[in-house]
């Protein structure tokens, strides 16, 4: 098929079916367990996920676990616990604050911050984010870190490398702590742990290695979030899940995917990323979304920089090959 805006189409009964059957051989035959266990976030990923596993294996062998933590948003919650109790799958409620918390990570992030913006106290809240106009003009892609006192005042303090890695560091412990509880729940059923990235995810590294990233099975990792619309609409998830803006749901003051990390609107984001990836030129992909040509190499760089930056995330640890030594 020519490159275009039906580029990303699919046929959402075949694919069904394919990832029914990928899932099943994977539980099944090759780790040879039960059934499967997934976190639900309230959010898209997780709720296609769901959704499949109960059409490979049926509500009965699918728990849903519900992870927040102080600082998440309530409506991620209330969205996750109605979707499982649509699908009629069991579900349990984890708080992971004091997870969270036994490594000090709150405490620690919060002096950090105080480094930065002084003002900082517990009871304000944050975010990071970067311009989201990528495709407009051209911005440096710097990050902010965004400070709401107790007042309501906003502070915003530009990042360095150095202080946006220390910052999602601690970030990352929340979405690693919630590994844990998922895990503890598979083991003690004989079940698998489902992951929820997908390819958009994936190409451009934004998911946390040994966090969501690591899980048993990836079935969506070859889905653009496009597609994954696509099947939420087939799927039957709930209305409110499909029209929440995505978000890492990570900091204390709200955030999209967009602001926090990919700076396109995902209804042009996955079409570019296609192109990107399979190396359509920057005309025809320009010609056939409608875009300059300067804002499609700026998309570009833009994949590029990040798919390089994030390689780390997608390489497994490296091993010595056995042999015997012999004298």
């Amino acid at each position: 098929m020519a490159f275009g805006p039906d580029i990303l189409k699919i046929d959402v009964e075949r694919e069904t079916e394919r990832v029914v059957s990928f899932l099943r051989e994977q539980v099944k035959t090759v780790y040879r367990r039960n059934g499967i266990v997934v976190g639900l976030s309230g959010g898209i990923d997780s709720a296609v996920m769901a959704e499949l596993a109960v059409r490979a294996f049926g509500a009965q062998a699918v728990v849903g676990l519900i992870l927040p933590e102080r600082e998440s948003n309530p409506v991620s919650s209330s969205y996750a616990k109605a979707h499982a109790e649509k699908m009629g799958v069991a579900y349990r409620e984890v708080d992971v604050t004091a997870t969270v918390a036994g490594v000090m990570a709150y405490e620690l992030r919060d002096d950090y911050i105080r480094t930065l913006v002084p003002e900082y106290a517990p009871d304000c809240r944050y975010n990071i984010s970067l311009p989201t106009d990528l495709l407009e003009r051209e911005s440096f892609s710097f990050y902010v870190l965004q400070v709401q006192l107790a007042d309501g005042t906003i502070r915003r303090k530009r990042l360095g490398f150095e202080a946006f890695r220390a910052i999602t560091s601690f970030a990352n412990i929340k979405i690693r702590a919630r590994m844990i509880h998922l895990y503890r729940e598979a083991e003690s059923r004989g079940y698998v742990v489902a992951g929820t990235t997908n390819r958009t995810e994936y190409l451009l590294g934004d998911f946390c290695k040994y966090g969501d990233g690591g899980t048993d099975i990836e079935a969506l990792a070859h889905l653009y979030k496009n597609q994954i619309y696509q099947l939420a609409d087939y799927l039957g998830v709930t209305p409110d899940i499909v029209n929440r803006p995505p978000s890492p749901d990570t900091f204390s003051l709200p955030v999209t995917d967009q602001e926090f990390f990919f700076r396109i609107p995902f209804d042009r984001l996955d079409h570019l990323l296609y192109a990107w990836e399979h190396g359509v030129g920057v005309p025809e992909t320009a010609s056939a979304l409608g875009l300059g040509h300067d804002a499609v190499k700026r998309a570009f760089t833009d994949f590029t920089t990040k798919n390089r930056a994030t390689a780390h995330l997608r390489q497994m640890p490296g091993s010595i090959p056995y042999e015997i030594a012999v004298d």
